[in-house]
This record gives structure tokens, sequence and C-alpha cells, in this order.
């Protein structure tokens, strides 16, 4: 009976480890704000805000990420537009080559500028880095946040911005790029805050901005429709939620119209689970598509800001009948999720 029973406990630790190798926790790092991933040729790439510098994460599975190498691939000037306040970079393969953009300035958040860096190695962590200037519509107005897609063999950037030189709401741009680093034609605001829920800002501090905030911008494609979800209120407040825009893949993207705002936020803090501000999300697949995973920024602590506290999380979501992404709740710190 002895041996039967070191037998079953011998098995029962075999498969408890098992399963423990399986499955993961969030957060993946301990700190990333702003996390944007990408895939190519079997691997993942990573990035998040930083703040003086560019880091970039390579690893097989994104559920790994504390343990992938990874590198510093540009250090910014000591002085110049783009020298402070390096944020949201994100990495794209385009027609090619890499690409990073990033949102930076001097040291004065009133002439935050996009910038794009690029790299013809098959692998960005190895390469040059060349920094190919700043990214602008004429209008050239304060712009954060910036993404790029290709949709109908067009390529396209959406970004954060002000709509004439004063703080006080961040809109959702568009802009059609004739090349990964020249915009074409003149912006189109697609989206700005309205609801009540896109306009928490101030949080009863006389020390900080009241600002109704749409920004974040990333585009999810399903079926023929295109998904850009954003983040919404300030980034500083427990309110920050990621909101969502719908246009037919056949419609005008630069005819503001075609782009109709869900009334109610998509995915929002779960004080039940322990998640606050979630926001500032990417999307990604698994290598063979079949599964879908949001990856974003959130706290663990109601009132711990916009600061380093936000860390990057990840969770797979699903589709309804009708096409329309299900995100669910922020899953909580303790929950274990099975490795994608």
């Amino acid at each position: 009976m002895k041996s039967i029973f070191r037998l079953c406990v011998l098995l029962c630790a075999f498969a408890c480890n098992a399963q423990q190798k399986g499955s993961f926790l969030n957060p993946l790092l301990t700190s990333g704000p702003d996390p944007w991933v990408t895939y190519k040729d079997g691997y993942y790439y990573y990035m998040h805000t930083v703040g003086n510098h560019l880091e970039l994460w390579k690893t097989a599975n994104m559920a790994k990420l504390g343990e992938a190498p990874h590198k510093n691939i540009w250090t910014p000037p000591a002085t110049g537009p783009f020298s402070k306040d390096i944020w949201a970079p994100e990495i794209h393969f385009l027609r090619g080559k890499w690409y990073v953009y990033f949102c930076a300035d001097e040291g004065d958040n009133q002439n935050h500028r996009i910038y794009v860096l690029e790299n013809s190695a098959a692998d960005p962590m190895e390469g040059t880095w060349e920094m190919k200037g700043k990214v602008s519509d004429p209008a050239d107005k304060w712009a954060i946040d910036a993404s790029v897609f290709e949709h109908k063999q067009k390529l396209y950037m959406i970004w954060s911005g002000w709509e004439g030189d004063k703080n006080g709401e961040q809109d959702i741009y568009i802009a059609e790029m004739k090349d990964p680093f020249t915009i074409t034609g003149k912006r189109v605001r697609i989206s700005r805050p309205t609801f009540d829920w896109e306009t928490h800002g101030d949080l009863n501090d006389p020390k900080l901005p009241h600002v109704n905030v749409n920004e974040g911008p990333e585009i999810l494609k399903h079926g023929n429709k295109l998904f850009l979800f954003y983040s919404a209120s300030a980034c500083w407040t427990d309110f920050y939620a990621l909101g969502m825009l719908v246009a037919d893949g056949n419609s005008n993207l630069l005819d503001s119209a075609s782009w109709k705002k869900s009334t109610k936020p998509m995915f929002l803090q779960s004080p039940e689970t322990g998640v606050f501000a979630p926001g500032h999300n990417s999307f990604f697949t698994t290598p063979d598509g079949k599964q879908n995973w949001i990856l974003y920024h959130a706290n663990d602590n109601p009132g711990d800001g916009c600061g380093n506290k936000r860390s990057p999380r990840m969770q797979p979501f699903s589709w309804d009948k009708n096409g329309m992404p299900v995100l669910g709740k922020p899953v909580s710190v303790k929950t274990p999720l099975r490795m994608p």
C-alpha cells in the first residue's frame, strides 16, 4: 500500500508540475507602460516606454517575456527635438524593412512630435537603426502614440493629437502615407472624447490639468471589419479604459463618417480582480493564428497613477457571432492562464 501511495504522490506532483509549466501569471514584467508587440518569422518583438532610450525584446513565447533577451537599440542625443520624454515606441515590419515609431520632445511636452527609425537587417536586434526624421501632416500639431497599418495596399498612420496648440483634449487622427516615413495629405479627426467615460482627467487635483483623452490607437482586423481601439480618460486616473471604433473594410478610412464609435468602454478597471487603469494595448495571435490575445498595461492598486507602476499583462479574447471582439474583464495577477 505504501508503494502505491508513493506512486500516487509522484504522479500528482508530476501532473501539478506539468500544469505549472503550461501556465503563467501576469504581469509579464514588473514594469512596462504602453506595451506593443509584433510577430515575424517565429519571434515576437516587444517594446514599451522606457523614457530615455528604446529597448527591444525578442521571444518565441510572449508568456516567457521576462526571460527574453533584450537590448538598447537606440539612445537619443543629449539635446534636440527628440532627446527627451521618449514614449510609446512601436516596431513594425513594412515593405521589407523594420521601423520604430515613437514620440519625443526636447523637454517641453508642448513640442511632442512623432519620429521614426529604419533598419534594413533581417533581425531587428541586429543591424543599424537610422533616424529618418519627424513624421507629420501639414498641420504639424502636438502628436503622440503613433501606430501604422496597411489596408488594401495602402499605408495609414493613426495617432493622438491636439486640434490646436493648447492642451485640454486629445483626439484620434488618421492620415495616409506614401511610404513608412512620409504622410501624404491632411490629417482627419475620427474620434474625440465625448462620453462620460472618456472625460475623467483632473482626479480632483488642481495640480493636474483637466484633459479629455483619446490616445494610444491600435488597429485590429477581423473579417471585413477594422476595429480601432484607443485609450480613454487620463492615464493618471483609474478610469483609464479602452474604447473602440469600427469601420467597414470597403469604406473610405479617411472619411470620419466611416468610423462608428461604441457608446460603452470595451475594457475597463476591475476592482474585484485587482486591476486598475487598463489601457494602451496591442493585439497578437499565436503563430498558427488560432488564438487571439490582447496585450495591455495596468496597475495593481487604485491611485497608482501614470508611471512605472504600470505593468504589461496579456490574456486571450474571443469573437461573438457578429464578428465583434469580446475582451472580457482584466484577469487577476493571481489567476493562472494557459500559455499561448
